[in-house]
């Protein structure tokens, strides 16, 4: 069995790797939706040679010369004498296959058990973005409320936007709930440019609602309360009353593009 180890282990990652972009959605948990079609290929290419070396390891081992050394009494020291330094030959070298095959359990466990979202642990550990920004006038908001926001849409408006495109408005806007030291609460997403590897952290404070558990998907609807001035620390985090809490499960696509 050892010597198809590096051809079952090929299988087993190309097979995690299909399972989460070919026959599931799992892959948005890791990477941006336009990157599935280099997924799928990725994992069909690995099933694929590592099929392909398991046939060349059998046919290898098929075609090996047998040897007969009964005929030959001379050849039973030689036989011996080959037998024992090959048996210590594969016992100095039989250390690294056998550690090799920790490697199947990365790949088995991103088969059977894929990794979660990040989730609030990610989101409280990376500092608010706070750099400034230039401030100025953002598009226009679409007609009739409520308005469907992202979370990082919300928060550049409420904090960069001189034309205050958000007073008056009802909003509803989507994410995972996380916690603060003095117990306030947010609705928080986290935005990606590429992958779940350059994710940032987007969070708007909620008010007038009592706070779930973290890690809580809801939708929240409510108004905006102006916060600071613009464009400085002081409106960070942007806040937003609430008028109602729904929990809802985790979208599919749980990041917002940045």
């Amino acid at each position: 069995m050892r010597r198809y180890g590096s051809a079952l282990l090929l299988v087993l990652v190309g097979a995690a790797v299909l399972r989460i972009s070919a026959f599931s959605r799992l892959y948005l948990r890791y990477v941006q939706a336009g990157l599935r079609p280099y997924l799928v290929v990725s994992g069909v290419a690995l099933v694929v040679l590592g099929i392909a070396m398991a046939a060349v390891v059998r046919r290898s081992a098929n075609d090996a010369p047998e040897h007969d050394d009964d005929d030959d009494p001379g050849r039973h020291d030689e036989h011996g004498h080959g037998h024992g330094h090959g048996h210590g030959h594969g016992h100095g070298h039989g250390h690294g296959p056998r550690i090799a095959w920790l490697l199947t359990l990365p790949a088995l466990a991103l088969l059977l058990f894929p990794p979660p979202a990040l989730g609030s642990y990610s989101a409280e550990r990376e500092a608010a973005q706070r750099a400034a920004q230039g401030v100025g006038t953002f598009p226009a908001l679409p007609a009739g409320d409520p308005v469907e926001l992202g979370v990082g849409e919300f928060a550049s408006r409420a904090i960069y936007d001189s034309g205050r495109s958000l007073k008056g408005r009802t909003l509803r806007m989507t994410g995972f709930v996380t916690h603060g030291d003095d117990g306030t609460w947010y609705v928080t997403r986290l935005l990606v440019s590429c992958c779940a590897a350059d994710a940032t952290t987007s969070k708007v404070e909620i008010r007038g609602a009592d706070p779930l558990p973290a890690d809580t998907w809801v939708t929240v609807t409510g108004t905006w309360v102006p916060k600071g001035k613009l464009g400085t620390d002081s409106a960070w985090p942007p806040v937003l009353a609430a008028a109602s809490v729904r929990q809802v499960k985790q979208p599919a696509d749980p990041y917002e593009k940045r």
